[in-house]
């Protein structure tokens, strides 16, 4: 067998071919994708600190169909609601201006990553999501519970109960609460419903059952409508946290809205803005 030797001349002619491999490898692995989310800046070095300061702008976006979280009025075009207050203050914090792009549940994430700088509206922590973007430290505890007619509770005030062929689970169309009644509730029959401002109204009016949603909509809704009671939201079948959607990556902007948030909690700009909703 014969065995071939590179002269050490010969190595030393290849290592700039080597080198310039390697460098175009690079780069070609790195070239940026016009197609790639909100977190492109953030890949380069960047962060919402600035561009946000630049613009003037605080791209939020949010629902509009989640009371006492976020609303937006059909008549009035008016928002309002415990995160929308939060983001306004947020916005002016770094002394800008917030500007309120509307989404639905199953396009918010999809809309958060290509228009906004921040998603709020009483958006729960899930790995899915986690997987997409930052979050900000937790706003809320608690859990999906129940909501029905009064004198239902105690018909539907656990799983198994709901979880019954002719027992209509009323969800709104993505989000959780359509995850937590296709993973708990596959005996049953699930409603998926489109407009989340109107969904209540369909339990009122004997087109629904039930609905398990957060903890803190059940006890508004019950608030609100003397018909409809909470099923035990303060036992909720499960745990889960709300908090504020961010950038995927940029943790100078992340470090700011904790501790904005942290300072809103204790200073009372929070329980001021969840006072109107809650009492």
């Amino acid at each position: 067998m014969t065995k071939t030797f590179s002269s050490p001349q010969s190595v030393t002619r290849l290592l700039p071919v080597f080198a310039l491999s390697a460098v175009l490898l690079t780069a070609g692995c790195s070239a940026p994708n016009p197609d790639q989310s909100n977190d492109a800046a953030t890949a380069a070095g960047d962060t919402r600190l600035a561009s946000v300061s630049e613009s003037g702008i605080l791209k939020v976006c949010t629902t509009g169909d989640y009371r006492p979280f976020t609303y937006l009025d059909p008549e009035t075009g008016d928002w309002s609601g415990i995160d929308i207050t939060m983001a306004k203050d947020l916005a002016e914090s770094l002394d800008v201006e917030a500007e309120f792009i509307q989404t639905s549940w199953k396009d918010l994430m999809p809309d958060f990553l290509s228009k906004c700088d921040i998603g709020v509206g009483g958006v729960s922590i899930s790995m899915e999501r986690a997987q997409q973007a930052y979050y900000s430290e937790a706003t809320l505890d608690e859990g999906k519970t129940p909501i029905t007619l009064c004198e239902n509770v105690e018909k539907y005030d656990t799983v198994k109960e709901i979880n019954t062929p002719g027992v209509r689970s009323i969800t709104p169309i993505g989000g959780t609460n359509e995850k937590f009644a296709e993973a708990n509730y596959p005996e049953g029959e699930i409603i998926r419903f489109e407009n989340n401002n109107t969904i209540f109204d369909e339990i009122i009016a004997g087109r629904a059952d039930v609905m398990t949603t957060d903890a803190s909509e059940t006890r508004w809704v019950a608030n609100e409508h003397p018909q409809l009671c909470a099923v035990h939201p303060d036992k909720p079948f499960n745990f889960s946290q709300k908090a504020y959607l961010l950038p995927l990556g940029d943790d100078k902007f992340q470090e700011y809205v904790d501790q904005w948030l942290n300072m809103a909690k204790h200073d009372g700009t929070l329980a001021a803005a969840e006072k109107p909703w809650f009492g």
